[in-house]
């Protein structure tokens, strides 16, 4: 008895059949939401697939960690120390930049309220000697700064230029023991003469009556007689008045408005034309 059986397609045909689906397959799935929750699902089995081939890295590294010369220990952390250092000076750096740029804001918004001109200059340097209060500038004759020009920061009356090169002054400032300033109270316009005492956050009035209209608070500000200051810019406010009956005049102490021992920019007003001009 012959049997006779049905031939099936060919492999060709089986291959291109199988890519017509594989084709459709990846259509629909790029193109449709019809597999989403297939594919949401398909990301769940295969996780654990490569949890478990990352095994070996894992103990790969393990094995390092517990098993890491000291010596390479030590290596790495005078590393990371140094980084530490590094990260933290440029983290100290931008700090002071920020505060740099606020006092610059705040030097900024206190020219507008000033009416002459003005020129922004930076401190570059200190007096050695304690008992002198002056300070060194970087600006000089060559930007128009001339002797006796006044000198404020972003918050009061700093001095007066003293010295002139062609590129640096120096500014002797209003706290020094041989500076003194016309001022007067704002509140009632009594004029007054405020002294250095060699002291960066005090100075003393001279001359002061009992009997006279001063109070704790009162602000001073330049006079302008002497014709060495611009009138109407802060200089400093009163902190203390002692009265002693038996003496003539009372004992007015007065803080400078002016942060003496930390601003780094100031302004030079030009209020009159250099000397010999």
């Amino acid at each position: 008895m012959k049997l006779l059986f049905r031939r099936g397609p060919s492999n060709t045909v089986r291959v291109f059949l199988l890519g017509i689906c594989a084709i459709s397959i990846a259509f629909i799935a790029k193109y449709t939401p019809w597999f989403d929750i297939l594919k949401q699902h398909s990301v769940d089995v295969i996780a654990p697939f490569y949890m478990v081939a990352d095994i070996p890295v894992k103990v790969k590294g393990w094995t390092e960690s517990r098993t890491m010369p000291r010596a390479k220990l030590i290596q790495e952390n005078s590393a990371l120390r140094s980084e530490v250092l590094v990260l933290r000076r440029k983290l100290q750096r931008e700090a002071s930049l920020t505060a740099e740029n606020f006092r610059l804001r705040q030097l900024l918004n206190s020219s507008d309220r000033v009416t002459d001109r003005v020129l922004i200059a930076e401190l570059i340097g200190l007096s050695p000697d304690p008992m002198i209060h002056k300070v060194m500038i970087n600006r000089g004759s060559d930007d128009g700064v001339y002797q006796g020009q006044a000198v404020l920061d972003a918050f009061g009356l700093m001095g007066q230029v003293v010295e002139v090169s062609a590129h640096y002054a120096f500014v002797l400032l209003i706290t020094d023991a041989t500076h003194a300033i016309p001022v007067q109270i704002t509140r009632n316009g009594s004029r007054f003469v405020a002294e250095g005492t060699g002291n960066l956050f005090e100075l003393n009035l001279r001359h002061v009556a009992n009997t006279q209209d001063i109070k704790q608070g009162d602000l001073l500000v330049s006079s302008g007689l002497g014709q060495r200051f611009p009138v109407g810019y802060p200089v400093a406010e009163v902190t203390s008045v002692v009265i002693d009956p038996a003496k003539r005049f009372a004992q007015v102490s007065a803080k400078p408005k002016a942060e003496l021992n930390q601003s780094r920019h100031v302004l030079l007003v030009f209020d009159r034309p250099p000397v010999g001009e």
